[in-house]
């Protein structure tokens, strides 16, 4: 009996371990978390076809509409902090139609793209992260997406972000406004 208890007892130590080490969801919390100011955030309209953006002006939402699926409102971080040592991000967004009504979310409204440098490739690969992109998910807002929940999205970042790039999948998406963006440890 004694040796059966030995062994369930090293069976859970161990599974509790492996949680730990592989980073599954073990309820532990190893830092603090730190969310973007976005009275510091910078928009800009995207229009994928040129694949150039107007200037950056202050603001959390793009006030140009967009035009066509896949455009996209592009915010820049000015000033963020060093964030590299960070492993996930949360990031939370509204969209809107042509009159400014909310778009409820779901799959097939949004994706969103991490850019580390704003002047290089902004949508990365088709599928994935790439050297300038390091977070590349689609359905942002959906049920199939993580970046919008509070687990987040899993990152690895050898460079701080310069911004992220939030392109619209279906044309009624016109506006998009940033509401959270959060780095967890």
């Amino acid at each position: 009996m004694k040796k059966i208890s030995a062994i369930l007892a090293a069976l859970v130590i161990l599974s509790f371990a492996g949680c730990a080490s592989s980073g599954g969801s073990g309820g532990g919390d190893s830092g603090p978390a730190f969310s973007v100011d976005l009275g510091t955030v910078k928009v800009a309209t995207w229009t994928r076809s040129t694949k150039k953006f107007t200037e950056p002006e202050a603001g959390v939402k793009n006030t140009i509409p967009l035009g066509t699926q896949y455009d996209g409102a592009l915010f820049v971080f000015d000033d963020l902090p060093d964030v590299k040592s960070y492993a996930r991000v949360t990031i939370k967004a509204k969209y809107f139609d042509a009159d400014g009504v909310e778009i409820e979310q779901g799959d097939g409204k949004a994706m969103v793209v991490m850019f580390i440098n704003v002047n290089g490739d902004l949508e990365g690969p088709e599928m994935g992260a790439g050297k300038n992109t390091p977070l590349k998910e689609f359905n942002l807002g959906g049920f199939s997406g993580d970046a919008s929940t509070a687990k987040g999205s899993r990152i690895f970042l050898k460079e701080n972000p310069g911004g992220l790039l939030i392109q619209c999948s279906t044309a009624s998406v016109k506006f998009i406004e940033l509401t959270e963006v959060t780095f967890h440890a």
